[in-house]
């Protein structure tokens, strides 16, 4: 997931590619201050980078700019446009994922088509400021059981504790911090996959 604000002399492009060409397999454009604009023109730069790479390509929130640049899917928050509504706009083929911190948000946003969903700040971290605080690996196993579709755990994931997400049962790992600014991104990506191949 990308922030700009901890892609460095990178830059948000240049980290993602980077990412892509190290093996990962799906990048979420998240950047919550862009304007539309700002925020389509890097969509369709990343979009393209993705195509290449043949990774999936997903927006954070706004289901206008998946739309408009033929995104993979959309990524949703609990006060986003609704799991059946961004499907009606984007399509049956659309990655719809929903972040969650309640099981009854989880069976809800499954009973609304979500393809997906997130567990919402599993461990805390900067960069999710307007939540009450970390769920912890006990909602994780709590979410995990609620639900028959795949859960991405989010929230301070790092080479450190990722090992312990996984086994507490998320099926996949959203990372920003971890590889945005990773000194040694080839490396983390590297590492990650590897936990994510057993």
């Amino acid at each position: 997931m990308t922030d700009p604000r901890l892609a460095g002399t990178r830059g948000v492009t240049g980290t993602v590619r980077q990412a892509l060409e190290a093996g990962v397999r799906a990048v979420q454009l998240r950047d919550k201050t862009a304007a539309d604009s700002e925020f389509l023109a890097q969509a369709l730069e990343l979009r393209a980078l993705c195509a290449r790479h043949g990774a999936l390509f997903i927006v954070n929130d706004r289901v206008n700019i998946a739309q408009a640049c033929s995104a993979h899917g959309v990524h949703l928050g609990q006060d986003d446009m609704g799991s059946a509504e961004a499907r009606r706009i984007l399509g049956p083929e659309a990655v719809i994922g929903v972040s969650v911190r309640t099981v009854e948000e989880a069976m809800a946003a499954e009973r609304a088509g979500a393809d997906y969903v997130a567990a919402n700040m599993i461990f805390a971290t900067a960069t999710k400021t307007d939540l009450p605080g970390p769920l912890g690996l006990q909602a994780v196993r709590e979410l995990k059981a609620a639900v028959g579709i795949p859960l991405v755990a989010i929230g301070g994931v790092t080479p450190e504790n990722a090992a312990v997400v996984l086994a507490a049962g998320a099926d996949g790992l959203a990372v920003v911090s971890a590889l945005m600014s990773s000194p040694d991104l080839p490396g983390d990506v590297a590492y990650f996959l590897n936990l994510l191949s057993h």
